[in-house]
């Protein structure tokens, strides 16, 4: 161990990265610091974190408010055993969080990250009914999603690419395809017949925006069809808002944008402002009171060793203060300005097609192999690295999905080098 020379070389050595094929890949960048919107590596370069670091950090690293609240936190209780137990913080942030959920929404239930957020929703949803004597056993949910890397989570996404390995272990799921203008009146049509079996315990859905398969966006209309329509048959409505949550679509949540019916609501990622791991997964008053019981084994059998984490779960709470703050929503509106005059001069003839809702700004670039394994997208990610910006394309779609505190002076450097790399492609 000691004669290794420096970071990268150590970490060669002993760390497995997610998402990462190490034979090919080049050496990590070693980042030593981050504050605002800034990344700085080892040798004191410089990165415009473009990416949120996995579209988590919302109001910048180092934000003073929600570290001040974490160190705060710790002084007086860090972790304890959330069976049998509770603690101030996992009570305010329930009760703050409430308020911004739709008005059914009254329990709340803690894990670790999005995809056992969603993992819970699924065994809520099953239950649910297992618990009323009812065969309800069937799932809907959209072609291109994704939800998780856990295996009910990748049960319910994309088949192949990523989960090839382990398709066999999943259970089934029936999909609809994206919706688009063209063909919502046909899914709608293909749902109803679905629910009308009685058979469906739940539809999952990414509302609006497909955040994995190349920031893809659909019709308020379609949404607020499709979750009425589950409403119609009892279909329990289950909303991953991990991505989309926290104002990345210009409302705080996707569900804002409509009278859009839900059950389960799955929050995540920019949950703590994107500095600790933290899952909800928000239920109804009518699911939690079917899991009440004499009988022991009806309770969610459920949890995680740092479920209800007082250290997170007081950062979420400063990060719904700051949510409080109207400059937060200012800054998102600014950011929306900014892309919609960067989208109006993107008229390349590789420019497939440009994607917009809130902070999203998706760039589809035709390609010989137009999905998550485009030879596009490591030319793009290198070229924006040596450029000094931290872009993580999905394939042949660059997007960018930067923190609220992200200046127009920024912004304006990303959209040039988005040209200049269009622009220079064959």
């Amino acid at each position: 161990m000691s004669s290794l020379s420096n970071l990268g070389e150590k970490d060669a050595s002993f760390v497995w990265h997610p998402f990462t094929q190490a034979a090919v890949e080049g050496s990590p960048i070693v980042i030593k610091k981050a504050e605002g919107v800034f990344l700085y590596d080892e040798n004191d370069r410089q990165y415009i974190d473009a990416n949120s670091s996995w579209w988590v950090n919302i109001h910048g690293h180092g934000n003073a408010f929600i570290a001040d609240a974490i160190y705060e936190q710790c002084k007086t209780l860090d972790h304890i055993i959330f069976a049998g137990f509770t603690h101030p913080k996992a009570i305010e942030l329930s009760e703050r969080l409430l308020k911004w959920m739709p008005t059914q929404m009254q329990k709340v239930f803690f894990s670790d990250d999005g995809s056992t957020a969603v993992e819970v929703a699924l065994k809520m949803a099953f239950q649910f009914w297992d618990n009323q004597q009812n065969s309800r056993k069937r799932i809907l949910a959209l072609e291109g999603a994704y939800h998780g890397d856990t295996f009910g989570a990748m049960s319910v996404g994309q088949r192949g690419y990523f989960n090839k390995p382990f398709e066999h272990f999943f259970f089934d799921v029936d999909f609809l395809e994206f919706p688009t203008t063209d063909n919502q009146h046909i899914l709608l049509e293909q749902a109803e017949k679905l629910f009308q079996t009685h058979e469906f315990s739940a539809i999952i859905l990414e509302p609006l925006v497909q955040g994995s398969a190349g920031m893809r966006m659909y019709g308020v209309d379609f949404l607020e069809q499709i979750t009425n329509l589950a409403k119609k048959y009892q279909v329990l409505v289950i909303l991953d808002e991990i991505m989309t949550g926290w104002g990345r679509t210009g409302e705080m949540f996707a569900f804002n944008h409509g009278a859009i019916h839900s059950d389960i609501i799955c929050l995540s990622k920019g949950l703590t402002g994107g500095v600790l791991p933290l899952g909800l997964t928000v239920a109804t008053q009518e699911i939690f009171d079917a899991f009440l019981s004499e009988d022991k084994s009806k309770a969610l059998l459920h949890g995680h060793s740092f479920t209800g984490n007082a250290l997170a779960c007081a950062a979420a709470c400063a990060n719904l203060t700051l949510f409080e703050n109207p400059e937060v929503f200012e800054n998102i509106a600014r950011i929306q300005r900014q892309h919609m005059q960067f989208k109006a001069s993107l008229t390349y003839k590789r420019v497939k097609e440009v994607r917009m809702m809130g902070t999203i700004l998706a760039i589809e670039l035709t390609d010989s192999q137009e999905d998550y394994f485009s030879s596009l997208r490591d030319e793009a990610y290198h070229f924006f690295l040596e450029n000094g910006i931290l872009l993580r394309p999905l394939g042949n779609v660059i997007f960018i999905n930067p923190p609220y505190v992200i200046d127009n002076e920024n912004l304006t450097y990303i959209y040039e080098n988005i040209r200049n790399f269009i622009s220079n492609l064959k």
